[in-house]
């Protein structure tokens, strides 16, 4: 994007997780590939941020063996590296293992709310009776989404600070959607977490799939503030009037409240782009790269760990 985002580097991020706290027990060389399985996307700056988020976790968790892999726009397939993980060992692969010893896997979407992607294409990519696997492939399972969480309405709630967002502002809590119900019950608990972090009022809304729309939310929004006029409005051009997070206007209480569009996305690309149009005055950075994700996807990981076979 040609719009500069402020964003939050790996080596940034604050509150490191402990090693300790999530993982598969027992003998690490025996431990279950992780697959950090994301939708994909044809950002530059979005893949950067997913692959920050999986190096993160490979420098907290050195042991495991982390994998990538994807259900859209980019490859690899999730059901191909599942099949590659769980397959038996050839003569040395793999650390400590024997030849003919199958390997288990844990899918752990890098999505944050359970939808279709979780719901189908993940399920189906772990089924043993997947084409390609038979008797002699290891076992698999597919861990919850990320969401919802308190600690991502934390990161959430870090993000609207570092855009400078006021208690009065009025915040609109922007997902990408989904057509699955549970979906939106997802984005709803996130943003009640929320609330304990934002004194002014915080409402949802929704890329596709879902209703409301983030621009009829972001209007409903500041319907409610009364319309009142914002700094930056008169201004408005392609990206809607939006101050992007690191360059929200200073302004006290005294000044007129204002709409924020809270980005529940990942990493930036398709979707952060439409926020960017949807007529909010500013847009925060996107979640990932965050220890604290990576202390969510571990655990997520250890809870598809004591779901497989014998653990």
């Amino acid at each position: 994007m040609s719009t500069e985002i402020l964003g939050f580097p790996s080596g940034e991020t604050e509150g490191s997780p402990s090693s300790g706290t999530a993982g598969a027990a027992g003998d690490p060389a025996a431990a279950p590939v992780l697959v950090g399985c994301s939708h994909g996307t044809n950002d530059v700056a979005g893949q950067a941020a997913i692959r920050a988020l999986l190096d993160d976790v490979r420098a907290t968790r050195p042991d495991l063996d982390v994998r990538e892999a994807f259900v859209d726009v980019q490859q690899p397939e999730v059901a191909d590296v599942v099949t590659h993980a769980v397959a038996p060992r050839a003569p040395g692969e793999g650390p400590g293992g024997q030849a003919g010893q199958a390997g288990q896997a844990v899918v752990v979407p890098l999505l944050l709310s359970t939808g279709f992607h979780v719901n189908v294409d993940i399920t189906e990519a772990v089924s043993p009776e997947h084409e390609g696997r038979g008797p002699e492939h290891g076992a698999a399972t597919a861990a919850r989404a990320l969401g919802p969480d308190p600690r991502l309405a934390q990161i959430l709630a870090d993000r609207l600070a570092a855009a400078g967002t006021r208690p009065h502002d009025a915040v609109v809590l922007a997902a990408a959607g989904s057509s699955r119900s549970g979906a939106a019950r997802d984005v709803e608990a996130v943003a009640e977490h929320l609330r304990a972090h934002h004194d002014g009022p915080v409402t949802v809304g929704f890329g596709a799939m879902a209703t409301p729309s983030v621009r009829d939310a972001v209007a409903a929004a500041r319907e409610a503030l009364g319309g009142a006029a914002v700094p930056g409005e008169a201004t408005t051009a392609s990206g809607g009037g939006a101050d992007v997070a690191g360059a929200a206007p200073s302004g006290g209480e005294d000044e007129p409240p204002r709409v924020v569009i809270a980005a529940y996305l990942l990493a930036p690309g398709f979707f952060h782009d439409r926020l960017l149009e949807a007529g909010a005055d500013v847009v925060t950075a996107p979640l990932a790269p965050d220890a604290r994700l990576t202390a969510i996807v571990l655990d997520r990981y250890a809870e598809g760990v004591a779901a497989l076979p014998g653990r």
